[in-house]
């Protein structure tokens, strides 16, 4: 859908409201500090920040990570930057791409192109599940993006991108847990300038973005860029006969600068992105007996040993079309020794999804679902100087609205699959006798006759979820002596979230109990084979004979029934008596219980202080080191998707309220809050042409907020406490003036310390999947100035990331025991052997730069996350990396 304009016109009104309101409230506000002053004349002030940033190299590298302008150097704080000149030559268009050169980051792509999932440290989570807000904060020139839908557009205009690692909930108002990735944009420029950037490459890849900025006046500035990124997909869909995994994606962004040269500045930003994509590949890893099924029906699935052929299966393309938008104000006021900021922004997120969600070309089920976000947020700071003491104080208020409609539905195959699943040809006549004997164990042999399996609409509804926050925060910075300062940082969060489901199943066969179906199977058996046996028939007696033995004997039919019912009644969980139990693999959409009802309130409410203490002292000019203690907390997550379900310890008193139909499952309906403690060593030393960072650290999480995907849902919990340590190096060196070396070493032993109710069991002790041990990023790049004024610039980088599990275990498989629920997940690992290289000539008189590029040249292929395949019990499926790409780029700049 698109963004009707009424509503932008009405959140534009409210945002003029809230800003005038709190231009009202305070004497002046600010935007942060990066960006704290706008651009002269001279481009002093964060623009000329901005390029400086980009110029420097090293630790001179000026930063932003505590809200305030420092060298990397001078920041107590494990902070990567990513410069927009590193963005440039290593060709990163997105967040996705940014792991590539910061060792601690992991960022995958998977279900759709909304999913992207931030891991820094080996902590982090949120994923496509709307309910979930990530463990690692992503903020835009200072707003926050709660959702991976609203972050994952291509970077436009970045001066450079700070990483925040660990625990950043003292001055990032919310969920900010296990991090930060930071994104500083360049503001308006007084002085005219511009930019044309055009890329071409492999898969028919055209990426192209502008950017203007000058002024309107002495005191007013503006910009505007756009970009648009299209590719074709690099995974053929050979069901479909379509392309997936590709890009067609597009934005625009204005902004508009007032400084006067007064205390007083402003800064406007008004942005809107668009992606139309189809996304994302699975691949079949793992075939059972449902994959020979669904080949036997002419369906079809990869071989698992083609896994990285680039070659997927859907009866139709899975689209994702997802909109943006988004205004924000930014205000700041220098009052001499206290400087006053607030940035007021109001953000919705449209995403419509289909998905065929059993990633086969057999038309068995599919998966339609829309979101909305409409996220409010207001950040007010006041800063100053007295004396010893450099201190920051301020609120954060969060105030959202979630909205996901969802749809599952058959397909025209699942009828004959299901036949061929419990010992059918595929004809449906196994379908139809169990139709008629479950009709007759409940006494009606045709009120089931053409209703397990057909086609059609199977689960619909609507999932809502409000949330408001509210954070006081400050922090304080006392210098005891020369070069040794104390700080003392807290924040009080208050998060009151309300989820209301209104979701239904309406799969027939679904809602039948087997379990006393095969007890009535057992019991009529029993009597009919005793009865038979008594009146020495040689068989089971018949209905008829069996009426006239218990009119003729009523005493001995009694006692016939009772001792059938009793082996009933023992045997009636058990498969190898009740045949009728193998068919439960084919209930996947049980009945839905909604929120509120009369045990669950669908409301959580949760506050928290987190608080940080560093100490941290300069050695001399060029050495500093620190030592930190530092407390994080993210709010409690509802699980906002069809495995939304009550908890175990719930099924007393929803039995007690009369609210426990058939087969109804237990889960996860919500998970508790996280909260993250660090204790942290820092070096950091800047030698001119040299600079080293040295972090060790041992960080956990309570109730880390596991989210495990389970194909067309996903399993929420909360795991009991996840502890990492982990020692972290980063260096660069200029030995000779055309060189630049850096190097980024990342090791981390993650475990989780308790997790007893996993989705595959007790995993307390295990390592955590998808943390690898070491990581390492090592680089360089040549730049040699010719003889004409001209340069030529050779950058190349390699990122290893050690052999690890991607997945703890597959709850698929847990019905065998937990041990084979590991296993059948230990089999798949991933190593990761990436290289980048570019080649860039740069025509210096003219602003002129040509590059020829390349990304995984190695053409590395691993897979990025596993998971049980849907509707083939016992099968696995996953996500594949993207293959080789290459291209050349031509940039132009103007200034």
């Amino acid at each position: 859908m698109i963004i009707e304009h009424a509503r932008a016109a009405r959140g534009l009104r409210a945002m003029v409201l809230c800003g005038a309101s709190a231009a009202a409230l305070v004497p002046g506000s600010t935007f942060a500090q990066d960006a704290a002053a706008g651009v002269r004349a001279a481009d002093s002030g964060p623009n000329a920040d901005a390029s400086a940033s980009q110029d420097a190299t090293g630790n001179a590298i000026i930063v932003t990570a505590t809200k305030r302008e420092q060298t990397l150097q001078e920041i107590p704080v494990a902070v990567t930057v990513t410069t927009a000149e590193t963005l440039e030559r290593e060709q990163i268009r997105d967040l996705r791409d940014l792991q590539s050169v910061v060792p601690s980051l992991r960022v995958t792509q998977l279900q759709s192109s909304a999913n992207t999932n931030f891991i820094i440290r080996g902590f982090g989570n949120g994923a496509n599940n709307a309910g979930i807000e990530p463990s690692v904060g992503v903020f835009v020139d200072g707003v926050y993006r709660s959702r991976t839908s609203a972050q994952i557009g291509d970077l436009p205009n970045v001066a450079r991108i700070e990483v925040l690692r660990g625990p950043q909930s003292t001055l990032f108002g919310k969920n900010a847990s296990a991090g930060v990735i930071s994104i500083i944009t360049r503001p308006p420029s007084f002085t005219p300038t511009g930019s044309v950037e055009f890329a071409y490459g492999n898969y028919d890849a055209m990426v192209g973005k502008a950017y203007v900025s000058g002024p309107l006046d002495d005191s007013f500035a503006v910009s505007l860029a756009g970009g648009i990124n299209r590719r074709d997909g690099y995974n053929r869909d050979a069901g479909s006969d379509t392309r997936t995994n590709e890009r067609d994606r597009w934005f625009v962004r204005g902004q508009g600068l007032f400084d006067n040269g007064g205390a007083l500045t402003a800064r406007l930003i008004v942005d809107y992105d668009r992606i139309d994509e189809n996304c994302c590949g699975v691949v079949n890893l793992q075939s059972s007996a449902a994959t020979a099924a669904i080949r036997a029906l002419g369906g079809q699935v990869n071989d698992p040993a083609d896994r990285f052929a680039n070659v997927v299966y859907n009866n139709f393309p899975s689209t994702n079309l997802i909109e943006n938008a988004g205004v924000s104000w930014e205000f700041d006021a220098d009052l001499g020794p206290v400087a006053l900021t607030s940035i007021t922004a109001f953000r919705e997120t449209e995403g419509d999804f289909s998905q065929d969600v059993d990633f086969t070309s057999a038309d068995l089920l599919r998966r339609d679902y829309a979101q909305t976000l409409d996220t409010f947020t207001q950040e007010l700071r006041a800063s100053g100087n007295f004396g010893p003491v450099s201190a920051l104080a301020g609120l954060f208020y969060f105030d959202e609205k979630v909205r996901e409609d969802q749809t599952v539905s058959r397909g025209l195959a699942f009828r004959p699959f299901a036949d061929l699943a419990i010992g059918g040809t595929g004809s449906g006549a196994a379908v139809a006798n169990l139709e008629g004997t479950l009709g007759t164990l409940y006494g009606n042999p045709t009120q089931f006759i053409g209703q397990f399996f057909r086609p059609g609409l199977l689960e619909t509804g609507t999932f809502l979820l409000d949330n408001q926050a509210l954070s006081l925060f400050g922090q304080a910075d006392v210098e005891l002596t020369a070069g040794l300062v104390l700080t003392l940082g807290g924040n009080y969060t208050m998060d009151d979230k309300q989820s209301t489901t209104a979701y239904r199943s309406t799969d027939v066969f679904s809602g039948i109990d087997l379990v006393d179906a095969g007890n009535r199977a057992i019991t009529a058996q029993g009597i009919a084979t005793t009865v038979g046996t008594l009146l020495m028939l040689g068989r089971p007696a018949s209905q008829a004979e069996i009426g006239a033995f218990a009119q003729a004997n009523p005493a001995g039919f009694a006692q016939v029934r009772a001792g059938a019912q009793a082996f009933a009644d023992a045997n009636d969980s058990n498969p190898q008596v009740n045949p009728l139990l193998g068919a439960r693999a084919l209930q996947i959409f049980p009945p839905f219980l909604n929120i509120p009802n009369a045990v669950e309130s669908g409301e959580t409410s949760d506050n928290d202080l987190s608080y940080t203490v560093r100490l941290a002292y300069d050695v001399n000019p060029t050495v500093n080191v620190y030592a930190s203690y530092a407390t994080g907390f993210k709010a409690s997550s509802f699980n906002l998707s069809r495995d939304s379900r009550p908890f175990a310890g719930d099924a007393g008193a929803l039995a007690g309220a009369g609210l426990s139909p058939n087969n109804l499952a237990f889960g996860s309906r919500f998970a508790g809050p996280e909260e993250a403690t660090v204790i942290e060593l820092g070096f950091k030393g800047n030698w001119g042409r040299y600079s080293a960072n040295l972090t060790g650290f041992r960080q956990d999480i309570d109730g880390f907020q596991s989210n495990i995907f389970t194909g067309t849902g996903f399993f929420l919990a909360n795991a009991g406490k996840q502890r990492t340590f982990g020692v972290e190096f980063e260096g660069t060196a200029n030995p000779v003036e055309p060189l630049t070396l850096n190097l980024g070493v990342t090791w981390l032993d993650a475990t989780y310390d308790e997790f007893p109710l996993s989705g595959v069991g007790d995993l307390s002790g295990r390592s955590v999947a998808g943390v690898p041990p070491w990581t390492v990023v090592v680089g360089g790049q040549w730049e040699q100035p010719l003889g004409n004024g001209d340069a030529v610039a050779l950058r190349s980088t390699f990122h290893y990331e050690s052999e690890t599990n991607i997945v703890e275990g597959l709850p698929g498989f847990a019905g065998q025991g937990q041990d084979a629920a590991i296993a059948a997940a230990d089999q798949f690992s991933r190593e990761v052997k990436d290289l980048s290289a570019s080649l860039t000539y740069i025509f210096t008189d003219l602003g002129l730069e040509l590059s020829v590029w390349g990304r995984n040249l190695l053409d590395d292929r691993y897979l990025l996350s596993i998971f049980d395949s849907v509707a083939q019990p016992l099968a696995v499926s996953g996500y594949t990396n993207q293959p080789r790409t290459y291209g050349a780029t031509a940039r132009w700049r103007w200034r």
